[in-house]
Protein backbone atom coordinates (compact mmCIF):
# COMPACT_ATOMS: atom_id res chain seq x y z
CA UNK A 1 0.00 0.00 0.00
CA UNK A 2 2.79 2.44 0.83
CA UNK A 3 4.31 1.86 -2.61
CA UNK A 4 1.13 3.07 -4.28
CA UNK A 5 1.02 6.15 -2.09
CA UNK A 6 4.64 7.03 -2.87
CA UNK A 7 4.04 6.49 -6.59
CA UNK A 8 1.02 8.76 -6.47
CA UNK A 9 3.00 11.40 -4.59
CA UNK A 10 5.85 11.17 -7.10
CA UNK A 11 3.41 11.46 -10.00
CA UNK A 12 1.82 14.53 -8.40
CA UNK A 13 5.24 16.10 -7.94
CA UNK A 14 6.11 15.42 -11.58
CA UNK A 15 2.85 16.99 -12.77
CA UNK A 16 3.35 20.05 -10.58
CA UNK A 17 6.93 20.54 -11.82
CA UNK A 18 5.85 20.08 -15.44
CA UNK A 19 3.01 22.58 -14.98
CA UNK A 20 5.32 25.10 -13.33
CA UNK A 21 7.93 24.80 -16.10
CA UNK A 22 5.27 25.24 -18.79
CA UNK A 23 3.85 28.30 -17.00
CA UNK A 24 7.34 29.78 -16.65
CA UNK A 25 8.00 29.23 -20.37
CA UNK A 26 4.68 30.86 -21.31
CA UNK A 27 5.44 33.83 -19.06
CA UNK A 28 8.90 34.26 -20.63
CA UNK A 29 7.43 34.14 -24.13
CA UNK A 30 4.77 36.68 -23.11
CA UNK A 31 7.41 39.07 -21.73
CA UNK A 32 9.47 38.75 -24.92
CA UNK A 33 6.43 39.35 -27.15
CA UNK A 34 5.41 42.42 -25.12
CA UNK A 35 8.94 43.85 -25.27
CA UNK A 36 9.07 43.24 -29.03
CA UNK A 37 5.66 44.88 -29.50
CA UNK A 38 6.78 47.91 -27.50
CA UNK A 39 10.07 47.99 -29.45
CA UNK A 40 12.23 47.71 -26.37
CA UNK A 41 15.12 46.02 -28.16
CA UNK A 42 17.75 47.45 -25.81
CA UNK A 43 15.99 45.88 -22.85
CA UNK A 44 15.78 42.56 -24.73
CA UNK A 45 19.54 42.68 -25.37
CA UNK A 46 20.16 43.36 -21.70
CA UNK A 47 17.92 40.47 -20.58
CA UNK A 48 19.52 38.12 -23.11
CA UNK A 49 23.04 39.08 -21.99
CA UNK A 50 22.20 38.60 -18.33
CA UNK A 51 20.54 35.27 -19.12
CA UNK A 52 23.61 33.98 -20.93
CA UNK A 53 25.85 35.16 -18.08
CA UNK A 54 23.68 33.38 -15.51
CA UNK A 55 23.72 30.23 -17.63
CA UNK A 56 27.52 30.35 -17.85
CA UNK A 57 27.80 30.72 -14.08
CA UNK A 58 25.47 27.77 -13.53
CA UNK A 59 27.52 25.61 -15.88
CA UNK A 60 30.81 26.80 -14.38
CA UNK A 61 29.81 25.90 -10.83
CA UNK A 62 27.91 22.71 -11.69
CA UNK A 63 29.34 19.44 -10.44
CA UNK A 64 29.21 17.65 -13.79
CA UNK A 65 31.22 14.57 -12.83
CA UNK A 66 29.84 14.06 -9.35
CA UNK A 67 33.35 13.75 -7.93
CA UNK A 68 34.43 15.61 -4.79
CA UNK A 69 36.26 18.85 -5.56
CA UNK A 70 39.18 18.10 -3.22
CA UNK A 71 40.25 14.93 -5.08
CA UNK A 72 43.11 15.52 -7.52
CA UNK A 73 43.00 13.81 -10.91
CA UNK A 74 44.89 10.53 -11.00
CA UNK A 75 46.78 11.18 -14.22
CA UNK A 76 48.97 14.28 -14.54
CA UNK A 77 48.20 16.65 -17.36
CA UNK A 78 50.44 16.52 -20.42
CA UNK A 79 53.02 19.25 -20.69
CA UNK A 80 53.50 21.32 -23.82
CA UNK A 81 57.31 20.80 -23.96
CA UNK A 82 56.84 17.04 -23.61
CA UNK A 83 54.36 17.02 -26.46
CA UNK A 84 56.63 19.17 -28.62
CA UNK A 85 59.66 16.88 -28.35
CA UNK A 86 57.49 13.74 -28.32
CA UNK A 87 58.59 12.47 -24.93
CA UNK A 88 55.15 12.62 -23.34
CA UNK A 89 53.05 9.46 -23.37
CA UNK A 90 49.44 9.71 -24.48
CA UNK A 91 46.97 9.58 -21.64
CA UNK A 92 44.96 6.40 -21.31
CA UNK A 93 41.30 6.71 -22.12
CA UNK A 94 39.39 6.41 -18.87
CA UNK A 95 35.87 7.00 -20.06
CA UNK A 96 33.15 4.73 -18.73
CA UNK A 97 32.48 3.59 -22.29
CA UNK A 98 35.85 1.95 -22.85
CA UNK A 99 35.72 -1.77 -22.13
CA UNK A 100 38.05 -3.09 -19.43
CA UNK A 101 38.70 -6.34 -21.29
CA UNK A 102 39.39 -6.63 -25.01
CA UNK A 103 36.61 -7.99 -27.14
CA UNK A 104 37.13 -11.35 -28.80
CA UNK A 105 37.92 -11.40 -32.50
CA UNK A 106 34.86 -11.97 -34.64
CA UNK A 107 35.03 -13.97 -37.81
CA UNK A 108 33.67 -12.47 -40.98
CA UNK A 109 30.45 -14.02 -42.13
CA UNK A 110 30.51 -15.65 -45.55
CA UNK A 111 27.80 -14.83 -48.00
Amino acid sequence: MSRNVSRAAAEGTRRRRRRNSILLSVAAVAVIVVLLALEQVALLYLIATLGVAVLLFVVAFADLHGAPADVAPSAPADSAPGIADRTARPAAATTPFTPTTPRPHRRKRRR
